[in-house]
């Protein structure tokens, strides 16, 4: 990796929700600890980071907490920082609530509900080459909907030539879906309410300044929110030859 490119040091793990559509799978366990090629999902994600060099990863939790923070009382790259939710404080409220554990620097932002495959050069990677202070707040990765695992939705979003995004009107389909991986400003999060809401809310306003991007994945992506999704995702990986498990 060129030493000219500015890694971000902390990282935000999402790993608080109820991940209902996953039952029966999630009725003993909560959804990032559900493995895929024989790793919990959350452990793909943290190995991901630390491979990128982040240092200190904040996982909020909520559901099954307890199994999250015994899974994670061990581990040392990179060093984790919890933020248990008393409730529900969905993606946006979760973050905020996490603020003094992430400082003021841009972070890495992950879902620990999606998995992907590098293309030739680590998507975290790309990112960061990618990522410019000066004109973004966020920088959103984005699937082609059409080339997704799992996902069967309408897209989220729509982006011009030079990366901004727009989203897409509530009839419309949009080529692009968020693909649960970002580099964000932690200050957009802090004069947002307390309690529960949307990161959509973090990134409406960043488009509304026209300060929203995307970057295109490069690589396979799998959207792993139900147990066909779960079983599509290992079915793919088995057959192609192909590991997420890179340490």
């Amino acid at each position: 990796m060129s030493s000219s490119v500015s890694m971000p040091k902390r990282a935000m793990v999402l790993a608080a929700g109820l991940g209902l559509r996953m039952r029966p799978l999630t009725l003993e366990r909560p959804k990032p600890l559900i493995p895929i090629q024989g790793k919990a999902m959350l452990d793909h994600a943290l190995d991901r980071l630390a491979e990128a060099g982040v240092e200190t990863a904040v996982v909020n939790s909520h559901y099954k907490g307890e199994m999250i923070a015994e899974h994670l009382k061990d581990r040392k790259k990179p060093a984790i920082l919890l933020s248990p939710e008393d409730t529900l404080l969905e993606t946006g409220g979760g973050v905020k609530k996490a603020l003094p554990l992430l400082g003021d620097a841009p972070v890495f932002a992950v879902n620990a509900d999606i998995l992907w495959l590098d293309g030739p050069v680590p998507t975290l990677e790309r990112l960061a080459r990618n990522w410019n202070p000066d004109e973004m707040d966020a920088l959103l990765l984005l699937m082609a909907t059409t080339k997704s695992v799992g996902y069967d939705g309408r897209g989220d979003y729509h982006m011009d030539p030079m990366g901004r995004l727009s989203r897409r009107g509530e009839q419309d389909i949009a080529p692009f879906v968020f693909a649960g991986v970002q580099i964000v400003k932690p200050e957009l999060f802090r004069d947002m309410p307390e309690g529960p809401f949307s990161t959509n809310r973090v990134w409406n306003r960043a488009q509304e300044a026209g300060r929203l991007f995307g970057l295109a994945h490069d690589g396979m992506w799998f959207h792993v929110g139900t147990p066909d999704a779960l079983r599509e995702s290992e079915d793919i990986l088995s057959f192609g030859g192909m590991s997420l498990v890179t340490t």
